[in-house]
């Protein structure tokens, strides 16, 4: 493949990525209006969100084995066919019903798309710094990709309604799908006559979409409830079950000698704590910017570019160089150090602040550091992994950076309630907001910690250039 098809290719995987991406955000903009349109409850409108992230969360494990089993391309056409479907089907909904159905297998489809990603652009991409480049650049767009959504969804909901929220999918699907099976060719590393772990699938399928579950709902229903404890309790039971399984089967769903690279338990742990502290980030500072400030949702969703952009342009050039010459440790080190300054900086934010002095400041930090880490992380997971397993484990970083952030935003949400004691005025929400973000930034500085002091780095040589070796088409 020339190295203009190769990036042509690439980019198209980004747009894909980024449609699954935007759905989990763009929505939450469109939710008034979809509440009197369908004439849904307080209570009942929070399943356009949760029936997504149920789905999407519990199939993410699954959808990375199924591309290791059968190809990724083909896994990856699948998920952004049935997602593209699905937002026809949310966009024509006439019923309550109709939509979460719709949602929740919008979730199952983003997720099988989703887990392949990292493991397609790793398989396209063999020399060092074009991969580097490509996983920071996919990074922004898993990450940034959510702030944007914001924006996007605040047009659409003005300019169109809240049904162009889902139907713009479709031509970019269409589009995606025709163009992936055009460029990308299949993984020569499916597991031809492989077979799939049923059982396996299902009791971790199960236990992740009960403890997402458990999690989303946790603050209506009160963390010490035995609603939330009795959801937790099965959740931990059925992914015990779930390593019994593993440890028993001929073909495990995941080989749990796998989660003994050093590199992808600790990017693992990293994804968990990070994006519960980036989630202080895109979720209470939008409510910090509308709530106290009396920012629009257009200002809102301007008032993050500044910061997104900064984290594309790191992403794109900064991130790949740094870790081609000083390693995995030190960047994602320094990158999440500054997405904690910036956490803390909004800790401090006053009741009538300013964009320049007491917004600004935060979202450049945030998207510097977030722009310069995750590269790292992406590429540590990777690393120690042979391209057989390269789903599998693309699936467990998502699972990770999807299973903290949806806890990291309960946490966050029920630690701000507590805080401003449940009173809407503009300085109690404050005294939440600021909380939430202090934690948040302890959050940022624990992944930081974990990260510099727990991966393994490559080995840099005498005139401090990393010394890198290929095998099979994977950095190790």
């Amino acid at each position: 493949m020339s190295e203009r098809r190769r990036w042509i290719a690439f980019w198209v995987l980004c747009l894909g990525e980024l449609m699954v991406v935007l759905d989990s955000t763009v929505v939450n903009v469109a939710l008034p209006s979809i509440r009197k349109d369908l004439g849904f409850s307080e209570a009942s409108l929070a399943w356009v969100v949760n029936g997504y992230l149920l789905t999407f969360g519990g199939c993410l494990l699954l959808g990375g084995r199924l591309g290791d089993l059968y190809g990724q391309r083909k896994v990856f056409v699948a998920g952004i066919t049935g997602f593209t479907l699905a937002s026809i089907g949310c966009g024509v909904s006439t019923s309550q019903a109709m939509l979460i159905t719709f949602r929740a297998v919008q979730g199952v489809a983003g997720a099988l798309a989703t887990a392949v990603g990292f493991a397609l652009v790793v398989t396209l991409f063999s020399d060092p710094e074009d991969r580097a480049k490509a996983m920071g650049i996919s990074g922004f767009v898993a990450s940034g990709g959510g702030a944007v959504g914001v924006l996007v969804g605040g047009v659409l909901t003005d300019t169109l309604g809240w049904h162009w929220v889902f139907l713009v999918n479709v031509p970019i699907g269409i589009a995606v799908c025709l163009l992936v099976l055009r460029l990308v060719g299949e993984s020569s590393t499916a597991a031809i006559g492989g077979r799939l772990d049923v059982a396996g699938a299902l009791v971790v399928t199960g236990g992740l979409m009960l403890a997402v579950n458990a999690v989303v709902k946790a603050n209506d229903a009160g963390w010490a409830s035995a609603q939330t404890l009795g959801e937790l309790a099965g959740a931990g039971a059925l992914l015990v079950a779930f390593v019994g399984i593993e440890s028993r089967v001929a073909a495990p769903l995941v080989r749990l000698a796998l989660f003994r690279s050093r590199n992808l338990a600790v990017s693992n742990a990293v994804g968990v704590l990070w994006a519960a502290g980036m989630f202080a980030w895109f979720f209470m500072a939008a409510l910090y910017l509308q709530q106290v400030l009396g920012y629009s949702a257009l200002e809102v969703g301007l008032a993050f570019l500044p910061g997104n952009l900064l984290m594309m342009a790191c992403s794109v050039s900064l991130s790949a160089r740094l870790v081609l010459r000083f390693g995995y440790r030190l960047p994602l080190g320094t990158g999440l150090a500054l997405a904690a300054a910036g956490l803390g900086w909004f800790a401090r934010a006053p009741l009538h602040g300013s964009f320049a002095v007491d917004v600004l400041p935060s979202m450049l930090l945030l998207g510097l550091g977030a722009g310069i880490a995750f590269n790292p992380v992406l590429l540590a997971a990777m690393d120690d992994v042979v391209p057989e397993e390269s789903g599998i484990a693309s699936g467990a970083v998502n699972t990770s950076f999807m299973m903290g952030g949806a806890l990291g935003l309960a946490v966050l949400a029920s630690i701000a309630a507590s805080a401003s004691h449940s009173r809407t005025t503009p300085a109690a929400l404050l005294d939440g907001y600021q909380l939430a973000f202090g934690v948040g930034a302890l959050l940022a500085l624990a992944a930081a910690v974990a990260g510099y002091f727990g991966l393994r780095d490559r080995t840099p040589s005498e005139d401090g250039e990393p010394v890198e070796r290929i095998e099979a088409g994977v950095l190790v």
